[in-house]
């Protein structure tokens, strides 16, 4: 298999959503006293992992999902406080080294705040990673996923076949193959298994093992 474009999802990929949360649902003043004394153990307790998204969501949470996630958006003190996962930065570095053209794409209900996030937290690399981010709502699918890798095919001259995304939600896998492109499925602190319909796809844990798939099954030519 040819590859020579890696798709990044930032959450749950790159950077660490659930810490976020956890900092988000123990320290909000709305939420600290229903939630100050949970353990990290217990977030899929709190936010029930539902087979759609298969990883954490504030939208899961039973009765105050839509609040709890407006709420987050507009907390940029938690909105903004997920760091990068370890060897992250230099993972990216190591691919861009070898020739692979590195993005990453995010739907996010306010583009410039999180692109101006994102170009800081990832700015060590932000001379040869590209940073894609859209509006919510501006494409009609669930996920934009399906929609901004099919504009970045266009916009940037790359072949589906030959690209990668590496993505923690299970929705995404399916925007992944409906674009024509190679789903990888990364596995983060609290994810779900892949459906029986989804098992081909490959898993990942960390960045290591990614490198490790990729030198196995891949070429550049």
């Amino acid at each position: 298999m040819i590859i020579k474009n890696i798709f990044w999802d930032v959450d749950g990929v790159l950077a660490n959503l659930n810490y976020a949360y956890y900092n988000f649902l123990t320290k909000h003043p709305k939420y600290a006293p229903m939630y100050g004394n949970i353990t990290w153990e217990q977030l899929p307790e709190v936010l029930p992992i539902v087979p759609k998204y298969g990883a954490l969501e504030l939208k899961t949470h039973p009765t105050l999902g839509t609040e709890m996630d407006y709420d987050f958006c507009h907390s940029f003190e938690f909105f903004t406080n997920r760091p990068l996962y370890p060897n992250v930065i230099e993972t990216l570095k190591e691919f861009h080294q070898k020739g692979y053209r590195q993005f990453t794409m995010s739907a996010t209900f306010d583009v410039e705040t999180k692109t101006k996030f994102l170009n800081k937290l990832l700015a060590p690399v932000t001379d040869f990673l590209t940073i894609k981010c859209v509006q919510h709502g501006k494409f009609m699918h669930d996920t934009a996923k399906e929609d901004m890798l099919k504009s970045c095919f266009e916009e940037y001259g790359l072949k589906a076949e030959e690209t990668i995304l590496v993505d923690d939600r299970i929705y995404n896998q399916y925007a992944t193959i409906n674009a024509g492109a190679n789903p990888i499925r990364y596995r983060c602190e609290f994810t779900s298994d892949l459906p029986e319909e989804l098992k081909w796809i490959p898993e990942v844990r960390s960045m290591e093992e990614l490198k490790d798939w990729l030198n196995k099954n891949t070429t550049m030519e």
